[in-house]
């Protein structure tokens, strides 16, 4: 059966499904082509705990905090850090600053219209490294989607698949783009691998056996395949040795196997310009899953302020990046200059009970499934949330015990370099405990506790009342193992703000555009160094939302069929 598409799309995570969204909205007709099967529609948002950055919103309002597109202005530019303003920042710089107007003005209403909806409390990602014009959200601005990430790809996906059945919208499923058409310098098309039918579930590692080849045209293609996050061989490749340290030995996957980077390299050698390859973001409040779901499954703490931190040799980290949740890039600064790839948290049950939560959308169960009564039950009841508990339990990173001695010992079991000494330990442990008893402090940790314990919704759900580490009224003690968690890719295809993908001269590369990870999140590198949103999500829908709105103004709305004389069929 014949499709003749206006405009190819390279994926079916979210940016594609915006892109798609936007285009079918204006009657384009659009072809998605996937590696992976109809399963794993949504891609890796699917996963996600559906966090996004708003500013200034009502919620923030609600709760009594006050934001401006001037503050978060501000703390963008001290995050991302912009240093190579006239070439490889030339355009993510362009891009930060739509996209921060965007979240302080439009964007959640563009979400709300479509039925998204989020939760009253506001997280505080990234709470930043102690200076007002240096990296960090100055307030909270972290809103978790009710439903989750699958909450966030529904509002997309449903009506791409209600456009499907219209003759809208055509998947090809198993579908591996290996190269890009050309017609001289301009983008006409995708050619491929028909893989092996695989009915793989969700996120699991599939098949790449070819079965067969295809070639599909269109007046425009939108790569949005995302990033390198499960390709590590790739990561350390390109890994900031000289700003962070040496690239991990050990490092597990926060990303589904096929977030394998391929693109780039297929983009690139149709003459698309890759910048920021040295920039990602990887996590050091990694743990194992005990449940996994794909290869190296891994899964993020997000914690709050109160776990004590420790890198491989039993230092307590310094400054505003030794606390959890604060300073990403700091933190890891501090946890490989040890040589080591891995960093402690001990804390107590008060603490874990309150200040741990978990970044899937499978880990957060109630959320997930926007169920009222289960999210009030497993949040106000005793105990940690369930899924937290079971990692306690179960996870190979953790250990309890009721006193330091039996914990320190236990933590040496599991270290993969030095052994704690447990004396070191209790003495800095003791020191920190000194320090609770006022509400002031020196130590920056307890201030960024009581900093922490301001929004109200935050001292009753999120931080833990400030106590004594080994205060046994507290305990049992807990032990957690860091390690390095690959995540996002924060390079990529540069862009201009219509989401053509740029050459080396800065011309578009006619027909070609990305969106998402493959570009940075627009302009191949929107974040700059860091990823101050603590979320993905929004850079993908800003980015895919622009390119579907350009190719709708433009030529995609001509016939396939006028433009060159051929079809493309699936």
């Amino acid at each position: 059966m014949s499709f003749e598409p206006d405009v190819i799309v390279v994926g079916a995570g979210l940016a594609g499904l915006v892109a798609a969204y936007e285009l079918t909205s204006a009657g384009r007709r659009v072809l998605v082509v996937e590696q992976e099967n109809r399963n794993n529609l949504g891609g890796q948002a699917f996963w996600s705990l559906g966090g996004l950055f708003f500013v200034n919103s009502p919620e923030q309002r609600r709760i009594g905090i006050r934001d401006s597109r001037e503050l978060a202005w501000q703390d963008w530019l001290g995050s991302a850090a912009f240093d190579r303003p006239a070439d490889e920042d030339a355009w993510g710089l362009r891009w930060a600053q739509a996209y921060v107007d965007w979240a302080a003005t439009g964007k959640r209403q563009y979400l709300h219209d479509l039925g998204l909806r989020t939760l009253p409390m506001v997280g505080w990602a990234e709470r930043g490294d102690g200076s007002a014009t240096g990296h960090g959200n100055s307030v909270p601005r972290f809103h978790i989607t009710w439903g989750t990430g699958p909450g966030v790809v529904e509002v997309f996906a449903n009506p791409v698949l209600a456009a499907e059945k219209k003759g809208l919208v055509r998947f090809a499923f198993r579908h591996q783009v290996d190269g890009l058409l050309l017609d001289g310098p301009a983008v006409v098309g995708v050619r491929g691998s028909v893989l092996a039918p695989d009915d793989a579930a969700r996120g699991v590692a599939s098949s790449r056996a070819a079965v067969g080849e295809f070639e599909h045209r269109a007046s425009a293609v939108v790569v949005t395949s995302g990033g390198i996050g499960h390709n590590h061989e790739l990561m350390r490749r390109y890994w900031p040795t000289e700003r962070v340290g040496a690239a991990p030995a050990h490092m597990i996957a926060g990303v589904p196997a096929h977030v394998d980077g391929r693109m780039l390299a297929i983009a690139e050698s149709a003459g698309g310009r890759v910048v920021n390859r040295d920039r990602m973001w990887a996590y050091t409040e990694g743990i194992h899953n005990w449940d996994p779901i794909w290869a190296d499954h891994a899964i993020r703490i997000l914690p709050g302020p109160s776990s004590v931190w420790f890198d491989a040799a039993g230092r307590r980290l310094t400054g505003m990046s030794g606390v959890p949740g604060a300073d990403s890039i700091g933190a890891m600064r501090q946890i490989l200059a040890t040589g080591h790839d891995y960093s402690w948290f001990i804390l107590t049950q008060s603490i874990i009970e309150k200040e741990f939560a978990l970044s899937g959308s499978e880990q957060n169960p109630d959320i997930t499934g926007r169920d009222i009564g289960f999210l009030l039950r497993s949040r106000l009841a005793k105990g940690a949330p369930g899924p937290v508990e079971a990692f306690k339990r179960h996870g190979e990173d953790f250990v309890v015990a009721d006193s330091l001695t039996e914990l320190v010992a236990a933590m040496n079991r599991l270290a993969r370099g030095p052994r704690l000494d447990l004396a070191e330990i209790e003495r800095q442990i003791v020191a920190r405990d000194r320090e609770v008893d006022n509400p002031f402090s020196k130590d920056v940790q307890i201030m960024a506790i009581h900093n922490g314990r301001r929004p109200r919704l935050d001292r009753f759900l999120r931080v833990a009342k400030p106590h004594r580490i080994l205060d046994p009224a507290h305990g049992p003690l807990i032990g957690v193992r860091l390690n390095i968690l690959s995540r996002k890719t924060l390079g990529g295809l540069q862009t201009n703000l219509d989401s053509q993908v740029l050459a080396a001269d800065g011309t578009p590369v006619p027909g070609l555009y990305a969106a998402g990870e493959v570009a940075g999140f627009g302009g191949g590198g929107v974040h700059g160094y860091n990823a101050l949103e603590g979320t993905f999500l929004g850079g993908c829908i800003f980015s895919g939302r622009a390119a579907g709105r350009a190719l709708s103004r433009g030529e995609a709305g001509r016939s396939h069929r006028d433009r060159n004389g051929k079809s493309a069929t699936s």
